[in-house]
């Protein structure tokens, strides 16, 4: 019972501590899963509490499960609008782009410290993931929204390359165990078989819990918790059969995701704990399971190979994966950098590791050091240099809170929605019927010093209430246009990114010269419409914040429809 009571307290209080510095981590702008690392590094037999814990067994079952978790998680959050911007792309980041970095890791350990090449493959195998929760935790703790094709591709990369990491230590470790590298063909259909399967057993267990959920007659409590235990069944399921778990659990969470269930936001509210959970408790783990005095035979050896992962591989690899696709330099050079390693690579040092592998110290290790790097230099600087690469765009004005009326039959997702009122919003000082929204909206009401003020009184909306607003999901930012904050406190603002005037898409350069000075413009282009040079420049693929410089000016895209077409830009001088 002592023994019981000393580890919940040992647990309870790590977990305290971990949440409570993930504050001062984000002033400080560092890395939050990396506060995780050290916490349980401090915690460790080398650090202030003297753990001994030394499990790879354990630790590898916790990090499976944990990543089980946080790739459902991801899958559920991945909008299907996204993949039209970034799929390709990110695909082939997640394919060519880890096979690349793979191989060129390996070169280097090979060339550069003598490492026989199956162990240098395998280092490279580990080391070939992304984190996606490290990125997207770092533009989160620091209010950064960069332009949707990069978020979109370096959010698909990373939710995709993990289970192509998995396969390649997989495999690499079966063939290092062996000794056998004869048999190409073999691993070869290993690795096709583990995607095939991936998918199959994603896309399946997809459909079968959409269908469970809309015929079970289960308590919206039960689902999230269905939710999570159908994504570990689908994990083991597809695992048990060769196949990658990771993938189908990642492709499960986007078919469910998306399917516009009535439980969807109960288990997505539920979930958002749960990875959070998960990421912490793999975090402090993988810190208790390390050494850091045994750190240092593998140190030179370590801060090499992260050099040439940082500095070489993932530049190289990104300049070809993307080359089909014709992307800016600013762009390529951000997701050059933001090749961020974190608990993945850690857990798949734990594979050779249980497979008795020879040197098993040696990946597990390097790959703890190359982590350790990659937080501290790529994650202190990821921010920085979005801005100084004039990535950021301003923020779109979105409600405080968004409820989804999904139990509600209807063609389209009807939302209710939330805007707190300050003196910035449009909406300020205005009765509803003064606000001419041309989108089709609801005033459901205002919520003043707690009392409900219903829309029959026609009441002047006043700075500090809460305004209720019923619509589709579509039109969210039409409405919010009108009803959110202009803009305070917000690091870019319209003004500034955009410029003073806005323009419609479909204006021709001749239109625009009439009445905006452009200086020397080529005169093939006066009969062309503003979408269509901005189509032909960015080859299908324009997002809000692509800028175009022709002339004297420069055109910004403030606003895409929903065929993708630029719908209005902003114009301003050429600094």
């Amino acid at each position: 019972m002592d023994t019981a009571n000393t580890l919940l307290l040992i647990c309870g209080l790590l977990l305290v501590i971990s949440i409570l510095a993930s504050v001062l981590s984000n002033r400080l702008g560092a890395p939050i899963l990396l506060t995780f690392l050290i916490i349980g590094m401090l915690a460790g037999t080398d650090g202030i509490i003297g753990l001994d814990f030394d499990d790879p067994d354990m630790a590898f079952f916790i990090g499976s499960t944990a990543l089980v978790i946080i790739l459902f998680d991801g899958g559920m959050r991945t909008n299907p609008q996204r993949f039209r911007v970034a799929l390709w792309p990110a695909i082939s980041l997640a394919t060519v782009g880890v096979a690349l970095t793979c191989t060129l890791v390996a070169c280097a350990a090979v060339f550069w410290f003598g490492l026989p090449w199956p162990a240098a493959l395998l280092i490279g195998a580990i080391l070939s993931s992304t984190d996606a929760a490290a990125v997207f935790g770092i533009f989160q703790s620091q209010g950064l929204q960069i332009k949707e094709r990069v978020g979109a591709t370096l959010e698909i990369e990373s939710g995709t390359n993990d289970p192509m990491a998995v396969i390649l230590t997989l495999t690499m470790t079966a063939a290092v165990a062996s000794g056998r590298f004869d048999v190409w063909y073999l691993m070869l259909a290993e690795v096709i078989w583990q995607l095939v399967g991936g998918l199959l057993f994603g896309w399946l267990g997809g459909r079968l819990f959409i269908i469970a959920a809309r015929k079970l007659p289960l308590s919206f409590t039960f689902f999230p918790l269905l939710a999570v235990a159908s994504a570990v069944l689908v994990f083991a399921t597809t695992a048990t059969l060769q196949g990658s778990g990771f993938l189908a659990v990642y492709l499960m969470g986007f078919v469910i995701g998306n399917a516009r269930l009535p439980q969807l936001v109960h288990i997505l509210h539920v979930q958002d704990g749960l990875a959070w959970l998960a990421q912490i408790t793999m975090f402090l783990i993988l810190g208790l399971l390390v050494t850091p005095s045994h750190l240092l035979e593998y140190l030179p050896v370590a801060l090499g190979i992260a050099f040439a992962l940082i500095f070489v591989a993932r530049p190289i690899a990104v300049l070809i994966s993307l080359l089909p696709f014709s992307f800016p330099w600013r762009e390529q050079i951000f997701m050059s950098w933001v090749g961020l390693r974190g608990a993945v690579p850690i857990i798949l040092a734990l594979f050779p590791w249980l497979s008795g592998v020879e040197q098993q110290e040696l990946y597990f290790d390097i790959a703890f050091v190359v982590v350790m790097v990659s937080l501290l230099i790529q994650g202190w600087t990821i921010a920085p240099l979005a801005r100084w690469l004039n990535l950021e765009v301003p923020k779109r004005p979105q409600p405080q809170q968004r409820m989804p009326l999904s139990s509600v039959p209807s063609k389209e997702a009807l939302e209710v929605w939330l805007y707190r009122i300050d003196k910035d919003s449009p909406a300020c000082d205005h009765s509803w019927s003064e606000l001419k929204l041309t989108a089709p909206a609801t005033f459901v009401g205002l919520v003043r010093d707690g009392e409900w003020i219903q829309p029959e009184t026609k009441p002047v909306v006043e700075e500090g209430d809460d305004l209720l607003v019923a619509a589709t999901a579509r039109d969210i930012d039409e409405v919010s246009r009108i009803l959110a904050s202009g803009g305070r406190g917000l690091k870019v603002n319209d003004k500034g990114f955009f410029g003073d005037f806005s323009l419609r898409g479909d204006l021709t350069f001749t239109e625009l010269s009439s009445v905006y000075p452009l200086g020397n413009v080529d005169d093939t282009l006066m009969g062309k419409m503003l979408k269509d040079y901005f189509t032909e420049k960015f080859h299908r693929r324009v997002v809000i914040g692509d800028m175009i410089t022709v002339g004297d000016v420069v055109l910004t895209v403030r606003e895409i429809d929903e065929l993708g077409e630029v719908k209005s830009l902003g114009i301003k001088a050429k600094e």
